[in-house]
């Protein structure tokens, strides 16, 4: 049963975030953890998102920005280790505030608090009419990408930081698309290869069959989210990724990621 519904879950997800350039893994991974241990189902999630990005890149990959790759992704990618080596160096993290919720205390931190706001002011600011004329030029590129990475490091959040600025900078959907895959395959690229000493432990046949099934549906739901790209404005994928960025943002503001 578990096999059926992580594969819906990875169909219907990837064909909605193929627009966003973020978000399969945020939606994945919580399923994932029904099932299996937590460690188990990050790096699961992660084979998983490495792969339907792989497909995304013989798919809109050729329409990535050079300037953008090199500018911007660089520095996240960069900055996403300092974060992540930082975030291990914390041995008591600042905790803003926390709550029961079904026998469970969520915990809330500085860090996941100050992001999640981050985040709102993004949203927003593509969701009011009133700032529908800002856009950050290219000089802004290397530092978006390095408080993105930085921050996504962090908090293991850094589609939605990265995509919160990218959508801004004026870029064509296919190119704004294209350019989040590229940045986005090589910082999973990165992270499997941390992931990698735990799969070596693993007897990675047990679960050969949740890979097939979840990988297939998620490049058939790529490939979908490919060909309705014709039909979709920018304006709506604006929308969409401010949407998703919201989203996010209130489950880290009560806990929930």
């Amino acid at each position: 049963m578990e096999v059926l519904i992580i594969s819906l879950v990875t169909f219907f997800a990837a064909i909605l975030t193929f627009f966003s350039g973020f978000g399969l893994g945020t939606i994945l991974t919580p399923i994932m953890m029904i099932y299996f241990p937590v460690e188990l189902a990050i790096a699961l999630t992660g084979i998983i998102h490495f792969s339907n990005n792989i497909f995304k890149l013989f798919i809109v990959g050729n329409f990535y920005s050079r300037e953008v790759l090199l500018k911007f992704g660089i520095p996240a990618i960069i900055a996403a280790f300092l974060g992540s080596f930082i975030l291990f160096q914390l041995n008591d993290e600042v905790i803003l505030y926390s709550y029961e919720l079904m026998g469970n205390t969520k915990k809330i931190s500085l860090v996941k608090f100050i992001v999640s706001l981050l985040l709102i002011v993004f949203a927003l600011i593509d969701l009011i009419p009133f700032f529908n004329k800002l856009k950050f030029d290219s000089k802004s590129l290397w530092y978006g990408g390095f408080l993105s990475g930085f921050f996504g490091g962090l908090t293991g959040n850094q589609g939605a930081l990265r995509s919160a600025f990218l959508i801004k900078i004026g870029l064509d959907k296919k190119v704004f698309i294209g350019t989040t895959v590229v940045i986005s395959s090589l910082v999973d690229f990165t992270r499997l290869s941390v992931y990698s000493t735990n799969l070596f432990n693993l007897n990675l046949n047990d679960y050969s069959a949740l890979g097939f099934f979840a990988i297939s549906s998620g490049i058939i739901g790529s490939y979908l989210g490919n060909k309705l790209l014709k039909k979709v404005t920018l304006k709506t994928i604006k929308v969409l990724v401010a949407l998703m960025i919201l989203f996010l943002a209130a489950a880290l503001l009560i806990g929930l990621l």
